[in-house]
């Protein structure tokens, strides 16, 4: 390790890199933990909210299909990472500013697009730092903060929501988290210009342009892509907590709050768990992926609750161990790019997942219920072959 290249530890540069996205988290999640009912508020129907919200993840990973291979071939990581997240927290507080329809839509889209400039360079950083401290315990650590700050976010925007009565106040003090975010990002890159040092052994390197994606990487993403389609965007399930009244317009982002906690939780057990058994690990995702529509869609507050804390397990793992295993199958040179793939794939079947979940609930929620069921068994095959033909590259 090259001491004038790095000069502060794998364990404390994953740790800052948490507290960056903390502080970030704090700002989108603040905001996204009211954009089925903000947006409603506004006269949006819950497919309008569905493809809102689904097409925002789907802007937020599919847009990685550029910004993965351009990482890979520039190596400026920390140059998309800061404009990614200047993007992004400049369009929150825009939400107080600009409360019509489609100016708000666009906004939320133009928060995922930051998302999407700054995550592939942002994952291959530090896939580096935590090949030297566990890949399954790194992303876990980094999640796990990152989670601290998408709790707070929505417990400081659902008390400004009971204390006002409105959302303009919460969205403008989400301005100053985002400022200290910046500020920390930089100072960080001065101290750790180059993470790559970090890696201690990086597997064969074939150049940003040559070679291809492995094959598991593929059979991978297939059982990712399908779990994905049949997992519901919060958005759809505040829309539910709303216009059922199953719970108070100000209860939802506490609500959402409790599904960001124990997605914290759910990502540091995956992690530990995932560094033991690898992808057997990532049965659970289709499991409470599965389970969230049963309780979530109901019209009992604790039942309902119980559900969108199902949804937080399945976000918890997917933010961690599914990105860890990108790592484990894609050499050095194309992580950008496997990272940039993986998230676009993500993003197609959240697209989906939030518009079918969305057209299916004003249709019938029971039909709503088995299909994800399907989906779900569908994916647990998939993860299966994926397990018996598992090898890292690394």
């Amino acid at each position: 390790m090259t001491r004038t290249l790095v000069r502060i530890s794998a364990w404390r540069f994953v740790a800052t890199f948490g507290v960056v996205s903390l502080l970030a988290d704090l700002v989108y999640e603040g905001a996204r933990s009211v954009s089925g009912p903000f947006l409603a508020s506004l006269g949006a129907s819950a497919v309008v909210v569905g493809v809102v919200t689904g097409a925002g993840e789907a802007v937020a990973l599919a847009g990685r299909l550029v910004t993965g291979p351009l990482a890979d071939r520039t190596r400026a990581y920390w140059p998309i990472t800061l404009v990614g997240y200047g993007v992004t927290l400049a369009a929150v507080p825009l939400l107080g500013l600009l409360p019509s329809l489609g100016v708000v839509a666009v906004l939320f889209l133009l928060e995922r697009a930051g998302k999407a400039i700054r995550s592939p360079a942002k994952d291959v950083m530090l896939s580096h730092a935590s090949a030297a401290v566990g890949r399954g315990r790194g992303f876990a650590v980094h999640e796990a903060l990152d989670q601290i700050g998408a709790l707070a976010g929505p417990l400081l925007v659902a008390l400004l929501l009971a204390v006002t009565g409105g959302y303009r106040a919460g969205f403008l003090v989400l301005a100053l988290p985002g400022v200290l975010a910046m500020l920390l990002l930089g100072w960080l890159r001065t101290r750790v210009p180059d993470p790559s040092r970090y890696e201690p052994n990086p597997g064969p390197d074939t150049g940003p342009d040559s070679g291809r994606l492995p094959p598991l990487f593929w059979r991978y993403l297939g059982f990712v892509t399908v779990s994905t389609a049949g997992y519901a965007t919060f958005g759809v399930l505040g829309y539910h907590l709303a216009v059922r009244d199953v719970l108070p317009v100000f209860a939802i982002p506490l609500a959402y709050a409790a599904a960001m906690a124990v997605d914290g939780v759910a990502a540091l057990g995956a992690g530990w768990f995932y560094d033991r058994v690898g992808p057997r690990s990532l049965a659970a995702v289709p499991v409470f992926a599965a389970l969230t529509p049963v309780l979530a869609f109901t019209t009992t507050p604790a039942v309902a609750v119980a559900g969108v804390l199902a949804w937080g397990v399945v976000l918890g793992i997917q933010e961690s161990t599914m990105r860890a295993a990108v790592a484990d199958l894609v050499p050095t040179a194309r992580r950008g790019t496997g990272y940039g793939v993986f998230a676009a794939a993500y993003g197609a079947a959240a697209l989906v997942g939030g518009a079918l979940t969305g057209y299916l609930y004003g249709r019938s929620i029971p039909v709503l219920v088995a299909v994800v069921a399907v989906i779900q068994v569908i994916a647990l095959g998939l993860l299966v072959t994926v397990t018996r033909a598992w090898r890292p590259v690394a």
